[in-house]
């Protein structure tokens, strides 16, 4: 059986979601060569195609998580880079295969990921979602990105090695490396604007980068037709990102009403990943972040809801992401049941399906159940828009399917 025969599939009798509207319709979903060919009620196949019969089961488009470490195996990101990157990938493999189970279909890699683990996944050598890479995010010195602690003085970041991140200072230098992440082919590029938690030198409240080192990253991804993604947390922070350029936020759990203004005005997204800050400081110190980053995270894990509500209010676009470290993993779905504090759950599917795929510029591609799209879907036991916490436990995820092919069913 031929690659494009296998990705032939009909799913019978759905209840489909248009996410767009919200509403459901009952109707047949046709899969041919990867993409959604047809949907409808009644829709005739050949005896050669796989029929499943889903009995009413609602259908949605496969899930994307816009802000994941694939190869964050563990929450110690300074030890992470003596690994061997042979090790790395061993655990990436697994993670990547967690998440597929999740029903992520799509994820956006914002460091750590580069284009071999992205070439494996698309040649079908390992199991996971479909992979948008920045390779290694850009650091000033001292920055979110240097692990380096404060009696060290040597980095060795070299390409084999195992990190996250890179050191460039000054305008020249952060064009040759921005240069060198879009060689090596980089669907975004990724700048650390300020301060963080799993860092060990840096304030979370300082800004990083001049504006000057801001825009030439900038420069560099727009002269390649690609976009930059900047980790900020405070206003100060984002608003010096938005103005230099930059398309999308990581987190900004300290933004306030100055900055929605002027995520509208510059059609930026924001990517909050509240589930991370829960997340260490339920299991994090257990899963090796340092006892300094786990005090840290405390600063910004109450914030981070009231700076979801305000962009959400203001109408500023907010796609899903999850920002979690070695075995935190596995709580990916959580962030679903945090944000149904301040979001109604279709907003919330959205964020991590149409507003996601807008995001990676793949709209009416991802994110959609629709004729042309990848075929990317999930069959749910129940109604998420009644009830988002279906989306969370896996005993109502009955299958996941990519590219027409069922990749997990529920044991």
């Amino acid at each position: 059986m031929t690659a494009e025969e296998t990705q032939r599939l009909l799913l019978r009798n759905g209840t489909v979601l248009d996410v767009e509207s919200g509403r459901y319709v009952e109707a047949d979903v046709r899969c041919d060569a990867g993409r959604i060919v047809e949907i409808g009620p009644g829709l005739k196949v050949g005896g050669e195609v796989p029929v499943v019969d889903l009995d009413g089961a609602t259908v949605l488009p496969g899930l994307i998580d816009a802000h994941v470490h694939l190869t964050a195996a563990t929450a110690d990101l300074a030890g992470l880079t003596s690994w061997s990157p042979v090790y790395v990938t061993a655990h990436a493999t697994r993670i990547m295969a967690g998440m597929l189970e999740r029903g992520f279909t799509t994820v956006r890699d914002a460091s750590g990921a580069e284009y071999g683990l992205a070439a494996a996944q698309a040649e079908g050598l390992i199991r996971g979602p479909r992979v948008f890479f920045c390779g290694r995010a850009l650091t000033q010195t001292g920055g979110h990105g240097d692990m380096r602690g404060r009696g060290e003085q040597v980095w060795d970041h070299h390409p084999t090695c195992a990190g996250m991140d890179r050191i460039a200072d000054g305008v020249d230098a952060v064009r040759t490396a921005a240069r060198d992440e879009l060689r090596k082919g980089a669907h975004h590029l990724k700048v650390h604007a300020s301060g963080g938690v799993a860092s060990p030198t840096d304030r979370i409240d300082s800004t990083q980068y001049s504006l000057p080192e801001l825009v030439a990253v900038v420069e560099e991804a727009e002269a390649a037709n690609r976009y930059v993604a900047a980790h900020a947390y405070t206003a100060k922070a984002v608003s010096r990102a938005l103005v230099a350029g930059i398309r999308t936020i990581e987190h900004g759990n300290l933004i306030d009403e100055s900055n929605v203004a002027e995520f509208l005005e510059r059609d930026a997204y924001l990517v909050p990943t509240l589930v991370t800050y829960w997340a260490m400081h339920r299991d994090g110190i257990a899963n090796g972040l340092p006892e300094a980053s786990w005090r840290k995270g405390e600063q910004v894990l109450e914030a981070g809801l009231s700076a979801l509500e305000l962009a959400h209010r203001g109408g500023v676009r907010i796609a899903f992401g999850t920002d979690l470290l070695g075995g935190l993993h596995r709580l990916q779905k959580e962030e679903f049941r945090i944000r149904r504090e301040v979001q109604q759950p279709l907003d919330i599917v959205r964020s991590a399906t149409t507003t996601a795929a807008a995001l990676l510029r793949r709209e009416g591609e991802l994110g959609v159940v629709a004729v042309g799209a990848l075929a990317d879907l999930l069959v749910l036991d129940g109604d998420p828009l009644s009830d988002i916490t279906v989306l969370t436990e896996a005993k109502h995820l009955r299958y996941v399917v990519q590219g027409g092919t069922v990749v997990h069913r529920r044991p």
